[in-house]
């Protein structure tokens, strides 16, 4: 008689409430980086990463009732912080956390339910999504490196900066603002056609890990050559008409630590 107390509910909204989780952790993990890296402290007891529908994230003690209410992260990521390089500390916390994200997505699919057809529409719907490690390590944008770069070689060849890319709609100078456009294959008709869909869905904020999409503010850090919606670290197209070169929050963060 307790299942009938919950509200059945949606793969759409699990997807949201997987969406929202997984958004936080990868801000701990890329654009608060250096937050995320202080509080955890090895000296502490056994802490986990938390990421919230909120997109918010947390790092804090696991919880104490057993079972708990949700499936717990990984326990103790503090203890390897400093016996690791720190890239490959933050690729095993990203791994994990791709691990706790589809346990409690499938968790909620249990609770609520959800027969053969609806955990497999969800587990697409979560698997169209880069991981939290492929955006932390950069693997989902490899390829895409490569067919950007011979996207500006043969369309920026009139520019003394083969990466930065002009707003259509605007005469300003804004360094690299947009993401390249696709590169146009003239082989093959119906793969052309494929290949466009699938480079315009590759382009991937570094912090949230979100799609490119053409109405929104994007700008690449010089350093790493990662994309950056303008509103998750914080550029307007303004602040961006003034910078030379833009590091973005983690590049900052690793240049000023010792």
């Amino acid at each position: 008689m307790e299942a009938a107390a919950y509200n059945p509910r949606t793969v759409e909204e699990v997807f949201r409430d997987f969406k929202g989780r997984r958004a936080g952790m990868i801000k701990a993990l890329t654009a608060e980086v250096e937050d995320f890296y202080q509080q955890c402290d090895p000296e502490k007891e056994n802490l986990c990463l938390y990421g919230f529908p909120s997109e918010q994230w947390e790092v804090n003690l696991p919880a104490e009732e057993v079972p708990p209410e949700l499936p717990e992260p990984a326990l103790g990521i503090n203890f390897a912080r400093d016996g690791m390089q720190e890239k490959d500390w933050l690729s095993l916390v990203a791994v994990h956390s791709d691990a706790w994200l589809l346990s409690v997505a499938f968790y909620f699919g249990a609770r609520f339910g959800f027969d053969k057809a609806d955990r497999k529409r969800l587990f697409n719907m979560i698997n169209d999504l880069p991981t939290i490690f492929e955006v932390v390590s950069g693997a989902a944008k490899k390829n895409q490196k490569e067919k950007i770069a011979v996207s500006n070689h043969s369309s920026t060849k009139s520019k003394s900066n083969s990466k930065v890319q002009r707003d259509p709609d605007s005469q300003g100078k804004y360094p690299k603002q947009q993401p390249p456009p696709p590169p146009v294959m003239k082989d093959d008709d119906e793969e052309e056609e494929e290949d466009d869909e699938d480079e315009h869905g590759e382009t991937l904020c570094g912090a949230c890990g979100e799609n490119y999409a053409s109405d929104e503010f994007w700008i690449c850090c010089d350093i790493c050559e990662k994309w950056f919606h303008g509103k998750c670290v914080k550029i307007t197209p303004a602040r961006a008409e003034h910078i030379k070169q833009y590091k973005c929050p983690s590049c900052s963060n690793k240049r000023a630590r010792p």
